[in-house]
């Protein structure tokens, strides 16, 4: 089997975030590596945890997702 893609999550809503990360979870070949309910708490946590991807609202506080 291969490897998990590996999916970070930040929003600042709550609600959509844990929705999201249950529905994305629903995939076995899915894995949620974290999630950031701001801008530049994402980019710290995306620098870290190496996601291969990151899914990011456009409108989050700090630091808006288009420049995180």
């Amino acid at each position: 089997m291969a490897d998990k893609l590996r999916l970070f999550l930040g929003d600042d809503h709550t609600l959509v975030r844990h929705g999201l990360r249950k529905i994305l979870e629903e995939r076995p070949d899915w894995e949620i590596v974290g999630e950031a309910d701001d801008g530049r708490s994402a980019v710290k946590k995306v620098v870290a945890l190496q996601p291969d991807v990151a899914i990011l609202d456009i409108g989050m506080p700090l630091l808006n997702g288009i420049d995180a």
